[in-house]
Order: structure tokens, then sequence, then C-alpha cells
């Protein structure tokens, strides 16, 4: 075989390695790195099962999906949300689908934006299970209103609630982990903490506002390599997210449910929560497509990632005016939970 045929050969088969890596992006749902990590790395199963975690807005979508996740691996639970009736409900239905037993579950309730309470619900997590292994920050609420149209109190409000309220829980819950010089402080941002997007200015400036934070965390606890500062970006999920988000007065919710059924699956979306947990990575996205790929153009190709994000933020006003869910209609195909 001479060299050119050679060249041709090997042309060719990197021709074909491209075009099955790229038909496998398309079929991704999170990001390249999270992805190997599912598959080569250390799995949830093997890495957290035993930990002591620490829940916040436990009580439904994300949260309450990950602490039946967690119940399944063996994980003793903190649940925290402000409504204590729904995290009995969430608590019983861990104790039925796991091996856990009562005293391996316990309930906090907590207000995020009461910051003068979270110094309490600490100590009593500490007194109780003696640490607190992992925390995920994931407590917060999303928005759906116009800036020019929505009053300043939902921005104080979000920030409040999404920024200040997490920052204050990782404040009382830091000191303990860097004692023990281990831990883990998951986030639960949002693609918007990474892009811009319409319909939640003030959402995204608190989810930019916690990048920022983490991002910032992390390197000053570099002389605790075993504390990992996790920050994990989902991009639509199936949840309550939009029917409880803030419109344009912080008290006032959109109430409406709309179609999911194009968002990502709640467990799936865990899954991938828990092994960037395992993995101890430090920026995660999730997302089907086409979100995943404006994660990766906001990051290599801004100036295109402008140009669709104003396209699809366009849309995305008019799909909510309409009355529908306001990325219903950029999904490739529907999902099933």
């Amino acid at each position: 075989m001479d060299a050119l045929t050679c060249l041709l050969c090997l042309a060719l088969g990197c021709l074909l390695y491209a075009v099955i890596q790229f038909v496998r992006f398309l079929k991704a749902d999170g990001d390249l790195t999270l992805l190997w990590a599912e598959r080569f790395g250390s799995s949830p199963e093997s890495n957290l099962r035993g930990s002591v975690v620490w829940v916040t807005g436990a009580s439904s979508g994300i949260g309450e999906e990950l602490c039946y996740q967690l119940a399944k691996l063996g994980a003793s639970l903190i649940l925290s949300s402000r409504r204590e009736a729904e995290l009995l409900r969430v608590k019983k239905r861990c104790l039925e689908i796991s091996s856990l037993e009562e005293k391996d579950l316990l309930i906090v309730p907590l207000d995020l934006t009461d910051l003068s309470t979270h110094q309490a619900a600490t100590d009593k997590v500490i007194k109780y299970f003696g640490r607190i292994d992992i925390l995920v920050n994931n407590g917060g609420r999303s928005q759906r209103s116009l800036f020019v149209d929505t009053g300043l109190d939902v921005y104080q409000g979000l920030i409040g609630l999404n920024y200040m309220g997490t920052v204050s829980i990782t404040k009382h819950v830091l000191p303990h982990m860097i004692e023990k010089k281990r831990g883990k402080i998951i986030t639960i941002s949002s693609i918007t903490g990474l892009i811009g997007v319409p319909l939640s200015t003030g959402y995204a400036a608190s989810k930019h506002a916690l990048q920022g934070f983490f991002n910032s965390l992390r390197i000053e606890l570099g002389p605790y390599p075993d504390i990992a500062v996790i920050n994990i970006c989902p991009g639509p999920v199936q949840s309550k997210v939009v029917e409880n988000a803030c419109t344009e007065e912080f008290v006032q919710s959109v109430g409406a449910k709309t179609d999911q059924s194009h968002k990502m699956a709640t467990d799936r979306c865990v899954r991938l929560i828990l092994v960037s947990a395992a993995n101890d990575l430090k920026e995660t996205w999730i997302a089907d497509q086409p979100y995943l790929m404006i994660y990766y153009l906001w990051q290599y190709a801004p100036t295109w990632g402008w140009w669709l994000t104003q396209k699809a933020g366009q849309k995305r006003i008019q799909n909510f005016k309409s009355g529908i869910d306001a990325d219903s209609t950029f999904a490739f195909s529907k999902k099933t939970s």
C-alpha cells in the first residue's frame, strides 16, 4: 500500500470518526465531560452511598427527585423547603422506595429568605447527624415577565431568595466542611446562569450571581482539595418551575399548568446531577438538543450564540404571550418522565 493510499484511508477514518461523534453529540443530553464521566468515571452508587445530604427545595421538582434517588443510594437525608406538609410526603415516599429508616431522614422546614434562621437550621442538622457531607443548594424560584412590565420587588425577591438565601446557607455549612476538610457543595444553577434569556431577567441575574460567587469560592477553597464546589446548569426540565414562577409582582405566580413533554425528564436530569457529584465535576451542562448546542455556541462561538439567542428569544416571548410554554417550540422531540 503506497503512501497516498495510506493517507486517504487515514483521512476517511478521521472523517468517519468525526461523523460518529457528531451524531453522538446530536443525541447527547449533557456536556461531553459529563457523559464521559457517566460512562467511565465513578458511579453515584459507589461514591455517594452512606453520605449525609442536605437538599433545599426538596418539596418538588429536581429537589424532590434528588431525594428519591439519593434515598435509593442509601444516603441519609435532610429535607428542607417552606412547605412542611410536602416534605412529609416526600419523606414518606423515600421510606417506601428505599431501605432507609425513620432515623435516616430529617425534616428541617426552611425559608431561604429568612437569613436569621439559617444558623439554627444548620445547628439542628449537625446536632442530629454530626456532619454534612453534601449540601445541595436547590431552593429558588423562576420568573416569567418582561422587564418593562415588572416591579422592582421581583428583582429584590429573586436576588434575596435565589442568591442571598443560597449564600447564607453555604456560609453556615462551609465551616463544618472545612473542619473535616472534605465535603461537596452542589448548586443548581441554570442555563440562564450562563446565557441571557428573555422573560427571566431577574432570574438570570440571580443565577449569574451564583455562578460568579461559587466560581470564586472554589478558588478560595484551594487549600482544601477535598471540598468540591459543583455548579449544575440544567436547561428546561419537567417540573413546576414555570407554574411557581413569579410574574410582574413577586407575590404573583404564573399558576397555569403548561405542557412539559418537550422538556428533559426529571429523573434523567437528577441522574446526571448525581454523576456530577460522584466525579466532583466543577460545572456541568444538562440539556437535550437544541439547548445543549447553545451552551457550546456561547462558550466557543459567542457571536453565533448571540445571533441565535436573539432569534429564539423573540419566539420565546411570542410563545409566552400566546399562553403556551415559552420553550415549547424548540425541542426536537417529546420526552417522558
